[in-house]
């Protein structure tokens, strides 16, 4: 029998910490995600890979059925096939509220968060980018808390946990 000192396992554990301990925590996800990559790994932490439990509870009453093990904005866009950029907006809204990893997450966005969401879940950029939250608000998904930000409604919520993907879509 090993000793607990000697547990490769536990070695290894003590390396990667000692090598990813000095780095920020952007710089360890990149590492982690590469290793992981390269290694042919597939995990993920259960803070980021696991939705949040009144999410899951709430979409599972949802016709569209529960909202599954999400990673990343472009999981969760492909799970919910938004079709406008207001819907997406919304949805970028509940990513960062819900899904987003801790250092990301925030209960209100901004024109920056349109534009860099957008980008990563791959759904096309709007001509006007400002001009996607007034729209969405004005849709009623979205409550203004000021200087250009707003934070996402129970209709917004209503909407990406039980109305998307809509029925027409889901139909084709």
């Amino acid at each position: 029998m090993t000793e607990p000192n000697e547990d490769p396992e536990l070695k290894a554990i003590q390396a990667i910490i000692s090598a990813l301990e000095p780095l920020d925590a952007d710089a360890r996800k990149r590492v982690a995600d590469y290793v992981s990559r390269r290694l042919n790994l597939s995990f993920a932490s259960s803070l980021e890979s696991q939705p949040s439990r009144s999410a899951l509870e709430l979409g599972a009453n949802s016709s569209s059925g529960p909202i599954t093990q999400v990673i990343d904005i472009r999981s969760l866009r492909e799970q919910k096939q938004p079709s406008s950029a207001n819907e997406m907006a919304a949805l970028v809204a509940f990513y960062l509220a819900e899904f987003a990893p801790p250092e990301e997450r925030k209960s209100s966005i901004e024109k920056s968060d349109v534009e860099k969401y957008f980008k990563q879940a791959g759904f096309p950029l709007p001509k006007v980018i400002s001009q996607t939250l007034i729209n969405a608000a004005k849709s009623g998904y979205f409550d203004t808390t000021g200087a250009g930000r707003y934070r996402l409604n129970p209709v917004g919520y209503n909407l990406v946990v039980h109305g998307l993907p809509s029925k027409a879509k889901s139909r084709k």
